[in-house]
């Protein structure tokens, strides 16, 4: 009767594992499917926030080191931002700082109007429209 009674928890204990195993496979089909769909919405939500980020990093950058250029270099205005760069540290020795005070001055109104425009606005002038100043 032992022998019996092993058999039956055996086959018991089989029955428990493959539904345990199916359980499992469809709970990894459901974590696969919902990993997916979290990247997806992750993915959109980056593209979204981006211009945003782009337009306050930039603004801020601007105002804080405009005369350094790096704004410029953020929104991929590379010709411009060595320009703003050039003039501030060949020009501005040789002008006593006026170069570097101009293209400081020139730093902080760029980061105003890039702070004051909306989101839209902001994408459409300067990341679609690429307007490279003011």
């Amino acid at each position: 009767m032992s022998d019996d009674n092993n058999n039956d928890m055996l086959g018991d204990a089989k029955k428990g594992a493959r539904k345990a195993a199916e359980k499992a496979e469809e709970f990894a089909g459901e974590a696969k499917e919902s990993a997916k769909e979290f990247a997806k919405e992750a993915k959109e939500t980056f593209n979204n926030v981006s211009g945003e980020n782009k337009k306050v990093l930039a603004g801020i950058l601007a105002i804080v080191l405009g005369s350094l250029g790096i704004h410029k270099f953020i929104l991929g205005y590379n010709k411009e931002g060595i320009i703003l760069l050039a003039v501030t540290l060949i020009v501005g020795p040789f002008t006593c700082g006026l170069g570097a005070g101009l293209t400081g001055l020139i730093g902080i109104i760029e980061g105003v109007i890039y702070l004051t425009k909306s989101d839209e606005e902001f994408y459409n002038t300067y990341q679609v429209g690429q307007k490279p100043w003011f």
